[in-house]
């Protein structure tokens, strides 16, 4: 196949990710059957994401530095995340748009869904029948992408080290706010929080505010949301966190869905997010730097100048194809081995 045609391949698949065909909404419900945190909502903004970045001129445009003109028979393992709904799909579009074959070992989280959609691709493409081998155990592969947490990034490391390889680890995001927001820019904030129940790296698990903020214009502004503890789950982790911060004592926030914590780490449990004041905003570009590796995105209105990637309000969780994540560009490391 030639890039082109696999761009057509792909943009087809974008159109059937945005219909309301029967097979696509059979695996929708299968996939909302088998993981309780794949809620329908959540899955239609999953299939929407993906469909929307997959349009012909997108695709062109991301894949035009690259030649990519001809196929390769190397072979890249792919190991996959299942946080949220087809979190692994972005590595299977770069690595079959790039031309090589791929072992794809989908996780138990997220198995329907993802084999669904590269069974429709080689419905629409037949040629991607060859390139495209389901593996419980990757072999005879050259390169490996593997995503999950730091546990199991130490094994893939001890594992897969010796071979050309993107290795990631647990990221979070955060959030900077001034308190010169708009009740809409916290709502729209909500969603960057509680999109996929905060389960993905992209997910805001980390608030800095000034000194002195009024956590209340934030309760007021995610109210919206409350219906999220109604989610058996999710309250769970809610009821669970609450009971341990109160037989502690530990100082928190509480606005009945929610939990806010002052802590200077990134990474919150499920339904608490963090708190950390700053004085200034250039004193807090120093902490954002040395946070970076911790840091999938950063979400605000004013112009950070910072290491980490910022967006706007509400759209941490709607990645453009160049998103990459862990800031490492997986066209450029599979340019670079083909």
């Amino acid at each position: 196949m030639t890039k082109k045609q696999r761009i057509d391949a792909f943009a087809s698949l974008g159109k059937y990710l945005l219909s309301d065909d029967a097979d696509l909404q059979r695996a929708r419900r299968q996939a909302q059957h088998h993981n309780a945190w794949f809620t329908a909502p959540n899955i239609t903004k999953a299939c929407t994401t993906v469909g929307l970045s997959l349009s012909e001129s997108r695709l062109t445009n991301w894949l035009a530095p690259y030649p990519f003109d001809r196929e390769t028979e190397k072979s890249v393992g792919l190991i996959l995340a299942g946080n949220i709904p087809l979190v692994g799909f972005h590595d299977i579009l770069c690595a079959l748009c790039a031309g090589f074959n791929i072992q794809v070992k989908t996780s138990a989280d997220d198995p329907i869904l993802t084999t669904h959609i590269i069974h429709k691709l080689i419905e629409i493409e037949p040629r991607f029948s060859q390139k495209i081998t389901f593996t419980e155990r990757l072999k005879n592969f050259d390169l490996v992408i593997a995503t999950g947490n730091d546990n199991s990034a130490r094994y893939f490391s001890y594992y897969f080290g010796q071979k050309p390889h993107i290795i990631r680890k647990n990221r979070n995001s955060a959030a900077v706010l001034t308190g010169k927001e708009t009740p809409l820019d916290i709502q729209l904030l909500g969603r960057d929080i509680f999109d996929y129940f905060g389960l993905g790296c992209r997910s805001v698990s980390k608030l800095f505010v000034p000194i002195g903020y009024d956590i209340s214009a934030f309760f007021e502004g995610i109210a919206p949301y409350s219906d999220i503890v109604n989610h058996h789950k999710y309250a769970n982790n809610y009821d669970y966190n609450k009971s341990i911060y109160l037989v502690n004592g530990d100082r928190h926030f509480d606005n009945g869905f929610l939990l806010v914590k002052p802590d200077e780490r990134t990474a919150s449990p499920l339904a608490v997010i963090f708190l950390e004041e700053y004085s200034h905003l250039d004193d807090l570009t120093g902490r954002l730097n040395a946070l970076a590796s911790q840091l999938q995105c950063v979400v605000s209105r004013e112009r950070l100048t910072i290491t980490t990637p910022v967006v706007m309000p509400g759209q941490s969780q709607e990645p453009a194809l160049d998103d990459y994540a862990d800031g490492v560009n997986t066209l450029d490391f599979l340019a670079g081995h083909q």
